[in-house]
Parts: structure tokens; sequence; C-alpha cells
């Protein structure tokens, strides 16, 4: 079953065609990755599924219901959530507290009971620091959880942002160059940690420029250049096709 689906999705700033008429599926418990050279319309595209950017035409589904131009609240709620290609974490709030506030999008206490501390207020919020926790354990986090997330290292931060991420119940994940500055030991463990998320029945959409990342990891992969959809398929299709070679690869890939 498909969990995400556009057709003939456009994003125009004036006469710039940032993405051009980009049609693609995605399938439900998956690892997909777009993939494209500086430019390619890879952000702009993501800004689009998440509601950041309003699509200049085309449609966007996600779980065969329409989001086109749905503002990123609403798409969040839906079951869409993501990183950023620059960080955005609350820098003067601790790495648990970064994460509660995630959960906070699907709370059932008012503001009253939360400005009263009613006992349904102190009993919810338990429950949510215990299981911003468990998001703590399952990035590596847990020893850092009083810790004021601006003091992270960096590949920490990353994988903060992706716990945070977590923590608002997604069913599909878009993860903006989630290894972006780290070493070969901290990329393996991303990989490692996407993997996994994909085993608790989540979908995972990434923008990498790693490639022996996306290949090692992807079950589908998206190519754009100059805001175009050129190739999609597995990686092995993929990484032998020549527009993509002569795009972006420049030659094949061997693992």
């Amino acid at each position: 079953m498909n969990i995400l689906a556009t057709k003939e999705v456009s994003k125009h700033f004036g006469g710039i065609k940032a993405v051009e008429g980009v049609s693609f599926k995605i399938k439900s418990n998956t690892i997909a990755s777009i993939i494209g050279p500086n430019g390619a319309g890879k952000t702009t595209l993501f800004n689009c599924l998440t509601g950041i950017t309003k699509p200049s035409k085309g449609q966007i589904h996600f779980r065969d219901r329409d989001i086109s131009g749905l503002p990123p609240h609403e798409v969040a709620k839906l079951g869409i959530a993501r990183t950023f290609q620059n960080i955005r974490i609350f820098p003067d709030m601790t790495v648990i507290e970064n994460v509660m506030v995630a959960q906070h999008a699907r709370v059932c206490y008012g503001l009253l009971s939360a400005i009263l501390r009613s006992n349904k207020f102190r009993s919810r919020e338990a429950a949510i620091r215990e299981k911003a926790y468990e998001f703590l354990e399952l990035t590596s986090l847990q020893d850092f959880a009083g810790t004021y997330a601006g003091n992270l290292p960096y590949g920490s931060r990353r994988r903060l942002e992706i716990a945070r991420a977590l923590a608002t119940a997604p069913e599909l994940i878009l993860l903006d160059e989630p290894t972006a500055g780290m070493n070969p030991s901290e990329t393996q463990d991303v990989m490692n940690l996407i993997k996994t998320i994909r085993e608790l029945g989540k979908t995972v959409i990434i923008i990498e420029h790693d490639m022996r990342l996306v290949m090692g990891i992807s079950d589908w992969i998206v190519v754009l250049d100059h805001g175009v959809k050129i190739a999609e398929g597995p990686p092995e299709k993929v990484k032998n096709d020549s527009l993509v070679i002569e795009a972006y690869l420049g030659k094949e890939i061997s693992h």
C-alpha cells in the first residue's frame, strides 16, 4: 500500500521552477531517498510535502487523503514529521524537554488544567516524560536527558532532532540530510537508527548526499535534477541509470 503519492507537483518562485511536475509513489514501511545535485529542488519538495510551502500546482496524497496546501500543523497531526537540513532544536531547553515539547501536539488536557496543574495535567506530564525518555533511549541520548540541548555534540543534536520528530507519533518521517557533517562512525549510527525506525513500522524518506548510505539503506530512490524527476527505482537500477550518472553521480558507485 502506498503511504505517499505526488502527482505533477510543482513549485515556482517567480520565473524560477524549483520543482516541476514531480510524480512518485512511496510504499508503506519502506526507506526511500530523494537525491540530486545541489539546487535540484529536494528540500523545496520536502517543504511542499510538509506544508511549509504550498505547491504551485499538483497534488500530494497521504494515505489517499489530499494534503496539498495544508498548513504544517495539520500535516503533522495527520502523521507526517520531519527534520531540517539546518538543525532546529531548542538550545536553552534540556534534551528531554525538547522531546517532551513535541508530544504536546497530541495532549488531551486544556489550558486551564495546565495553569492549575490539575491531577490530569500532572499524570499526563509524567507519561509524556516517560515516553520522551524512551525516544532518548532509541536514539542513544538517554545519558544526556538533563543536558541543555545547545551543549550537545553536533552528531547528538542531529539524533535529538530525529527523537523529537518521532515524539509526534508519525507514520511517515522525512529526514533532510540526517548525516550532514558527521564522521563515518556517526553516519553508521544514523543508518542503524533509520533501519530501526523502519522496523517500528514507520516509513522514512531521506534527502542525503552520502551515496554509500543511500545505496546501502534505500528500498526506493527518486532522483531530481533542476527540479525535474529524471529517474526512480531500486538502488541497482538508479545507480546504473545513464541520466543519473551524467547529472549527479559522475560514475557508477561500487559497494
